[in-house]
């Protein structure tokens, strides 16, 4: 009876201890870590399939508007033609402010002395003003140097024989420290040689340098809106020639819904379409002001020639040239974008 007793207590607690062992977290099988590996594989695949239809779909899309060489250079022609004439303005700009970089810091005044001030008295004053800490550099023009100097340049010499006495003052040019350059400093030094007993009139040389730079601030953003306008009308243009695409191709359209195909998969050769004449206009844009600054670059080098200057045109350089492709491809493709939603949502089989 104890016997069995005891078998029995010992039989119970078997199934005990196997209880806890199956209770106990199994570690993970292989299979189930090859499943992990197996679902990464499975993303680059679709990553590499998503990669490869891009590449064929835009090569697709290429051939297409090579096929029809005619329709497609018209169309890049006047993307090009609205890229162009703001890219010719801002390269127009770009020329005049380097030409006149050189004459920003180069502010001067010129002080007319009375005809009463002799040569003597008028370097005693150059000699003053010299000193100032406010002014870098002076220079006297006496009567008889400015007289030679117009005789010379104007060409009047037979006229100026027959005259009794020199028309002509002295003259003192003066010309501010960089750190008294400032359109304030220069109008107080302004103030101060025109009270001078001996000055008749003080000159600032720099005032047709200010209209210069007011003149292109404002040619700037007249540039700014007329890229504006032309950037609105590329997208026009550019949304337009898809949507006759998507006329031209609606049955085959259709056919690929039929199939399952979703928006988004019909919407992509379209796209692609309008980044390429976007990028074909600004291609052929920056050719057409490279040619125009190639065939103009001639005369203006002899006309620089006739001013004593080694001056040359500026085109767009890389980075200036890498936007407007960048930014024509992006039209192409807003352009395109901004239609063909809505052309195929309109589209659906019945």
């Amino acid at each position: 009876m104890s016997k069995s007793k005891q078998k029995g207590s010992g039989a119970s607690k078997l199934p005990k201890r196997r209880l806890g062992q199956l209770q106990t977290p199994a570690k993970p099988s292989r299979r189930e870590l090859s499943g992990a590996k197996t679902h990464r594989t499975r993303f680059s695949d679709q990553w590499q399939s998503y990669r490869s239809h891009h590449r064929q779909v835009a090569g697709e899309s290429l051939r297409r508007l090579l096929k029809r060489p005619l329709a497609t250079l018209m169309t890049t022609l006047v993307i090009a033609i609205a890229m162009v004439l703001p890219a010719g303005l801002y390269v127009g700009l770009n020329n005049v402010e380097a030409v006149s970089q050189g004459w920003d810091g180069a502010a001067r005044l010129s002080v007319f002395l009375k005809f009463s001030v002799s040569d003597q008295d008028a370097q005693k004053l150059r000699q003053q003003l010299a000193d100032r800490k406010d002014i870098a550099s002076t220079e006297y023009i006496s009567p008889s140097e400015a007289l030679e100097e117009f005789r010379r340049r104007s060409g009047f010499g037979d006229v100026l024989d027959q005259l009794d006495s020199n028309p002509l003052p002295g003259v003192l040019v003066l010309s501010p420290t960089a750190d008294n350059s400032s359109p304030e400093k220069i109008e107080a030094l302004h103030d101060q040689l025109n009270a001078l007993p001996q000055a008749d009139l003080v000159k600032l040389d720099m005032e047709w340098l200010q209209r210069l730079n007011r003149i292109t601030d404002i040619s700037r953003r007249l540039t700014l809106a007329l890229a504006a306008m032309l950037a609105a009308g590329v997208l026009l243009i550019v949304g337009n020639t898809i949507k006759l695409a998507i006329e031209n191709r609606r049955d085959e359209i259709l056919v690929v819904k039929l199939v399952g195909g979703t928006n988004a998969f019909v919407r992509r050769p379209f796209l692609y379409m309008g980044f390429w004449y976007g990028l074909f206009g600004g291609l052929l844009a920056w050719l057409l002001l490279a040619s125009s600054l190639l065939w103009l670059s001639g005369p203006v080098k002899e006309l620089a020639g006739l001013y004593n200057s080694s001056f040359s045109l500026l085109g767009l350089g890389v980075l200036d040239s890498l936007i407007m492709w960048a930014s024509a491809a992006g039209l192409g493709l807003l352009g395109a974008l901004l239609v063909v939603g809505r052309e195929l949502r309109a589209i659906e089989p019945k």
